[in-house]
């Protein structure tokens, strides 16, 4: 994209001369600022603000505030803020659009996140309809409201306004312009001590003097609905701080900040490597956790002694406190962290004689878990109850730990980067001697370094006829295909950024499958006229045409008889013979996600159950007709772990064996459309069909556990399905969820979904669908 202002004419035709004027002074420095793409969506939200006709003003605010803006908080937001804009037109004067705008960059500076400031938006757009009179003189005070006020108080304060003086205009107005009691006092209610905001910079500065080196820091929106705010924490190797810290036992809330910074980047660098969950029960896992942070803080005192007062300062639990699981493990803490405090407990005195006794092996995280193991033992004998919700760690500076653990979302990429030991797994294919004579376990573990693989499953020398994956109960799964994702918000696409693994799909009884086709008999009985309608009828004639290969008799007959009669005759006399065949592909693409184990409303029965039900009828029918035909399940636990199922492939026949494993088909997990859809696609591709049918069935619109922003999936389930129609695959979606009309046409387009209202209808509509789609 182009950087010149003279190369968007198209864009500034038509605009005021004041704005162009304005435009073209302050070019240089948002060029400077924004990328390519920040530069056209600026001009594009002016070019859309200057077609309101609300005047030169508004548009004169946003060329200023949006670089601003942007500078703040990044450019990704620029679209937002301008359909903010816009949608304010049709509800508010011009004069509230403007001083929105005004306010923007002090708002982007005040919260200094981008989450935050679309939350900000979100909160105007709210309160825009609940006291749309409130709005400006609020943005007038706006400065003044967020130096004293996280941006969940701010919510609460106006909300609490709007709702005490919904119908009296006037002391809304006045309640929005502090000029109000009620208002000064919901003001002092809300007021947080120190905001992130205020003290970020000098935070930032003090973690470069300890550690030498650079943390990213962000501020969390915890406090956004309830006063407690969350915990620290850290994600995708950044740290997480509340917005705001009130002062606590004498403890500033800059000195918080400090404490949880430090903790934070303690973990940063000694946490090396992490620490595998197992089969750990909460109390156990609590406890780890909390000689973990014992354990980084005593690696981190040992270079900084200093830092030993300011945690410990934190810690007021006394040994007075004992009536709960948390009071001791409390206790444990400070024990653990300050020498000076004497705790008369066994159990206390026992943990810190353990953790000061392992000193020399501090440097790993091996003792952490070996001593947290033994001390959740050696709890369970005081018959105190732990509660994972109440029972946790008070101290206000201490993370939540969700760091150092290692869950299967754990992104290994970016681990690596971050100077994670984590080991690099490697499958190498090898010969079946190989694999007999050399292999050290027959079942490899999740920290294998080097997984051989056989090109079949590998039976014991004892001829039971089940394989070693049957035998412990691990399933074999295949090799690891990897696709790109499309990022909406870059306009991007991340190379291999998703993983799909094809498992085995489990095995259910057989009478479940003959049960479902003696309950629709009657509809089964309906649909066979349509089903011999659709098979192909080998070679037929078609009569009276203007050309054809050969001549119809009775039609040339006929045409004789008109012409001894005097008449005109007809010169339809030729026949063509047509060999009809069908030449199509059909893949069923099945939805699996958790979700479709949810009970269909008034019925004893789940999603999951009439999707079974459904799919089985058009197997049915789609085996009558003979054409080639594949039925895939898919569900996904973030991006490395897509599971794909092949219930019946175009090769397999639809026999026992594919009605079992229908049968056992389970909903698990979430909804990851885009990459099954490419999967899928990879499959129909290879077959030599000359139309080829990808017909997805789904509850809901796509969705993981990795990914927070709802347009994410969908533009990338969409970009899935232009791929898929570009290599000439016609993609049709069922949907049950009946507010699916909102996405699922900007998806698959306006006439490729049907959206069943009625669920229960399921079974008797999808054979139909089919044959409708391939007639």
């Amino acid at each position: 994209m182009s950087r010149a202002l003279e190369d968007y004419a198209e864009l500034l035709e038509g605009m005021a001369a004041p704005c162009r004027q304005a435009l073209e002074d302050e070019w240089g420095e948002a060029s400077k600022i924004l990328s390519a793409r920040g530069l056209d969506n600026y001009l594009k939200g002016t070019g859309a603000l200057a077609r309101l006709g609300r005047g030169t003003d508004l548009v004169l605010d946003w060329i200023g505030a949006a670089p601003q803006v942007a500078r703040e908080v990044g450019e990704d937001v620029l679209p937002e803020l301008a359909e903010t804009a816009l949608g304010f037109a049709s509800r508010t004067s011009g004069a509230v659009i403007e001083r929105m705008l005004a306010t923007a960059p002090i708002a982007a500076r005040r919260l200094a996140d981008g989450a935050l400031f679309r939350h900000y938006l979100q909160f105007l757009n709210h309160l825009i309809g609940q006291a749309p009179r409130g709005v400006r003189p609020m943005l007038e005070h706006l400065d003044a409201l967020l130096s004293q006020l996280t941006l969940g108080g701010l919510r609460r304060w106006a909300l609490w306004g709007a709702h005490a003086h919904r119908i009296d205009y006037a002391a809304q107005i006045e309640y929005f312009s502090l000029s109000s009691r009620e208002a000064q006092a919901m003001l002092q209610k809300e007021r947080k001590g120190t905001l992130f905001v205020d003290v970020h910079r000098r935070i930032n500065m003090y973690l470069r003097a300890l550690w030498a080196r650079d943390f990213f820091m962000r501020p969390t929106s915890g406090d956004f609905e309830t006063r407690e705010g969350y915990r620290p924490y850290i994600e995708g190797y950044l740290m997480y701080l509340p917005d705001a810290f009130d002062d606590e036992a004498g403890v500033s809330g800059l000195e918080l900040y400090r404490a949880a910074a430090a903790h934070c980047a303690a973990h940063l660098v000694a946490t090396t490597a992490v620490l595998l969950e197992g089969h750990l029960n909460p109390l156990q896992r609590a406890l780890i956790g909390l000689v973990e942070d014992a354990r980084v803080e005593a690696l981190a005192i040992r270079r900084f002694p200093g830092l030993q007062q300011l945690w410990a300062r934190c810690h007021t639990t006394g040994s007075e406190q004992n009536g709960s699981a948390g009071d001791y493990l409390n206790r444990l803490a400070r024990a653990l962290l300050d020498p000076s405090y004497a705790d008369p407990d066994p159990w206390v005195a026992q943990g810190r004689a353990l953790f000061v006794s392992a000193a020399a092996r501090w440097e790993t995280n091996e003792v952490s878990w070996e001593l947290g193991m033994q001390l959740a033992q050696e709890f369970t004998k005081t018959g105190l109850t732990y509660h994972p919700r109440t029972d946790e760690q008070r101290a206000p500076y201490r993370d939540d730990n969700r760091y150092v653990w290692e869950f299967q979302a754990l992104d290994l990429e970016a681990a690596w980067a971050a100077g994670f030991d984590v080991p690099r797994q490697v499958r190498r294919r090898v010969s079946l001697m190989e694999m007999v004579n050399e292999i050290d376990s027959e079942l490899p573990g999740d920290d294998a370094q080097e997984v051989w693989v056989l090109g079949s499953e590998l039976f014991p020398y004892e001829d039971e006829g089940k394989s070693f994956n049957d035998l412990e109960g691990k399933e074999p799964v295949s090799d690891p295909s990897h696709y790109a994702e499309w990022d909406y918000q870059i306009q991007l696409e991340r190379p291999s950024w998703v993983t799909v693994l094809e498992k085995r799909p489990k095995r259910g009884p057989l009478q479940g499958i003959d049960d479902i086709a003696a309950r629709h008999k009657r509809l089964i009985n309906q649909m066979k006229f349509v089903l011999d309608a659709m098979q192909p009828q080998g070679v037929t004639r078609l009569r009276k045409l203007e050309e054809g290969d050969d001549i119809d008799l009775n039609a040339a007959l006929a045409s004789m008889l008109d012409l001894r009669m005097g008449l005109h005759p007809d010169p339809r006399i030729m026949m063509r013979s047509v060999r009809k065949v069908r030449d199509i592909s059909v893949l069923v693409l099945l939805d699996l996600s958790e979700s479709t184990n949810e009970r269909v409303v008034g019925q004893d029965f789940s999603v999951l159950d009439l999707t079974r039900e459904a799919t089985v009828l058009l197997a049915d029918a789609i085996h009558k007709v003979g054409d080639p035909f594949a039925i895939h399940g898919f569900c996904s636990d973030g991006r490395h772990d897509v599971e794909y199922y092949r219930f019946k492939d175009f090769y397999q026949p639809y026999d026992d064996m594919a009605k079992t494993r229908l049968a056992g088909m389970a909903g698990k997990l979430s909804t990851r459309m885009g990459a099954a859809v490419r999967h899928a696609t990879a499959a129909l591709g290879q077959q030599r069909s000359s139309k080829k049918l990808l017909l997805v069935i789904t509850d809901g619109e796509p969705a993981d556990v990795d990914v927070r922003d709802p347009q994410y999936l969908r533009y990338d389930t969409r970009k899935a399905v232009e791929e898929a129609r570009r290599a000439g695959i016609v993609t049709y979606c069922m949907t049950l969820d009946p507010r699916a009309d909102q996405y699922v046409s900007r998806i698959f387009g306006a006439r490729h979904y049907m959206v069943v209202d009625q669920v229960a209808r399921l079974p008797e509509k999808l054979p139909l669908l089919y044959a409708g789609l391939t007639r």
